[in-house]
Parts: structure tokens; sequence; C-alpha cells
């Protein structure tokens, strides 16, 4: 499987911004995980983050028929881009959403998703390891 893995606003600054929250990983580290894991079950991972709705969107649609699986963390673009759920279900490629913390533990406004209508899960709380099971989810013939 090809994994296109898209990171939205300041997930470029893990292991810096609040790692209570967010843990100690570096953005560096995470992509290097989620490429091996990749590697490990015979795929392949990019990595794409952008601070910019745009780039997110140009990004989604250069994915479709070029990408098998999308593993997208909004960032906070999960609560208000409607732009990036209609790119989401604008193309055939099949989206999972991750998020590093409990969304629902945490201010009201972040345990709405916009965006998670077009995917076809969501997971969070589960740190990094989050973009693994997302990917397991592909790789066990999820669509």
């Amino acid at each position: 499987m090809k994994f296109l893995i898209i990171n939205g606003p300041n997930l470029n600054l893990l292991g810096k911004r609040e790692p209570d929250i967010y843990g100690s990983l570096s953005y560096e580290r995470l992509c290097a995980l989620i490429e091996g894991h990749a590697l490990a079950h015979g795929s392949t991972a990019c990595c794409f983050q952008s601070n910019h709705e745009g780039a997110i969107i140009d990004a989604i649609h250069a994915a479709d028929g070029v990408y098998d699986a999308i593993v997208i963390n909004p960032g906070a673009y999960t609560h208000y881009s409607y732009a990036i759920l209609d790119a989401l279900k604008a193309v055939d490629v099949p989206a999972y959403e991750v998020h590093l913390s409990h969304i629902d533990q945490r201010e009201p406004f972040r345990a709405v998703s916009v965006t998670a209508p077009a995917c076809v899960g969501q997971i969070y709380g589960h740190g990094h390891q989050g973009y693994l099971m997302a990917m397991d989810y592909f790789l066990e013939g999820g669509r």
C-alpha cells in the first residue's frame, strides 16, 4: 500500500509544543516511525505537513490515483475546515482521522470534528501509535 500521511498546523512542532499533551517525540521521529511501520508491512508512507489549509487541500487532491489511503491529523482544522472535509469527500482515496490527544477530554470545541464524516474512522488519545493503528486498519483490508 501507498500511504499519504497528512499533518496540519503546528504538528511540525511536535516534541516542543506542549509535550505533556502531544508527547516528546519530534515530528521527524514520528515520520521515521510511520515510514518504518509501512516498510515493515511491504508498504510506503509519505509524510506531508503544512500550516496552510490550501496546501493540505492541494495534497488531498493530488493523492487521488496516487495513494491507496490517507491518514490525516488536520490539527485545529479538524474543528472548522469544511474545505478539507469537501476535499476528502471529492477524492477516491479513503482517509482515517488521527489525533494524538484525547480530543473529547479537552476544551469543548476540540470534541467536534467537521472532517471526520469524510473519513472511514477516527482514532484519538493513543499518541503516536494512533497513526500506526490507522495504517493497520487499511493493511488489514479496511476501506
